[in-house]
């Protein structure tokens, strides 16, 4: 069963965030408040099993910045989905995509988007079998710069 996470039944979400994005754990009190408590940005759905276990989660948002690959905005953007190892290939991710675009055309969106590392392949894999389409790839870049004139030489 697919339903939002709230902040009284976030108890299954956290650990599964944290086996997502391991650097999220020491956030996850900030996150929680901030994506939980702003349901008009944000979306949190779990799927439980028959025995109210929580194998899977999806985080979704809207964008009103520009989104690579869209042409549209606000638009929706699938942020994150996990699915435990053992629960994979039941349809969980699937169930759980069709959640987010349910709620992102509710927020009047016409476009879900996403993005996964260059080397992702089962992400990308999976994206592509849930109906994505890849639209671009991008390298970031980043150049450190060197303080001067302030005392910090």
């Amino acid at each position: 069963m697919i339903k939002r996470c709230t902040l009284l039944d976030y108890n299954g979400w956290l650990p599964l965030r944290t086996a997502l994005w391991p650097d999220s754990a020491a956030d996850s009190d900030h996150d929680k408040q901030t994506i939980l408590s702003e349901p008009e940005r944000y979306l949190v759905l779990v799927f439980t099993d028959e025995n109210d276990n929580v194998p899977g989660f999806a985080e979704a948002s809207i964008r009103a910045d520009y989104v690579n690959g869209t042409h549209s905005s606000p638009v929706a953007f699938l942020e994150g989905l996990y699915v435990q190892p053992a629960s994979r290939g039941q349809g969980i991710a699937r169930k759980l995509v069709a959640g987010i675009e349910q709620w992102a055309v509710e927020m009047g969106c016409t476009e879900l988007a996403s993005d996964a590392l260059v080397e992702n392949q089962v992400s990308h894999s999976m994206h592509e079998a849930l109906g994505f389409e890849e639209t671009e790839r991008v390298v970031y870049f980043l150049k450190r710069l060197r303080l001067t004139g302030r005392g910090d030489n």
